[in-house]
This record gives C-alpha cells, sequence and structure tokens, in this order.
C-alpha cells in the first residue's frame, strides 16, 4: 500500500528475521513525497524524534552538506541518535575514519 501511495520505494525480503521490507532508497522520492507524508501526519510515538531526525538528514544531504566534513560528521552524529536500540554495523569512529 505504502508503494502504491507514494509511488517510489520497493519491497525487499529480509533474510535476519524472516519478514518484508518497504524501503526508498532515492533522496529525491524521501524528499517529495515520504518525508512531506510525515510532516504533515506525525508519529505519535516515540519514533517521531527519530522522524525529525531523518527528515533533517535528507535536507542537509539535499543541500550537499554530506560532502563537507563537517556536515558529514553532523550527519554521522545525528544518524547514531536514531534507534538507539537498534544494532549497527559500523561505529561512530569506523564511519568518520572514511571520510
Amino acid at each position: 500500500m505504502l508503494k502504491n501511495m507514494w509511488d517510489c520505494g520497493s519491497i525487499r525480503p529480509d533474510r535476519s528475521d524472516r519478514t518484508l521490507k518497504f524501503e526508498v532508497r532515492k533522496l529525491e522520492d524521501l524528499m517529495t513525497r515520504v518525508l512531506p507524508h510525515f510532516r504533515t501526519y506525525p508519529l505519535i510515538s516515540s519514533k517521531q524524534a527519530d522522524v525529525v531526525r531523518f527528515d533533517q538528514v535528507c535536507c542537509w544531504m539535499s543541500a550537499g552538506r554530506h560532502l563537507e566534513r563537517s556536515g558529514f560528521v553532523r550527519i554521522v552524529r545525528l544518524a547514531m541518535e536514531m534507534n538507539p536500540s537498534g544494532k549497527r554495523k559500523y561505529s561512530e569512529s569506523d564511519i568518520l575514519k572514511s571520510f
């Protein structure tokens, strides 16, 4: 339903938990289709704070801030604040070393 509503994204299997995931990978689709929805209809849960952070990250990336060291660092730090109970493949320091 989300794929049809936003007319973007894809559905992929996640073998780790045997579920299907909906994902949008194009920044333009996130900025023009997905994030406006959550600005109009915010979540009524603690996850809304992550949506606001993600919105900020997308805005910075859209402005090219991720290409500057200071912008990249800010984005990584903000991303690390999202979903704090989730598992991470890479640590903040490993990501920052890659720049």
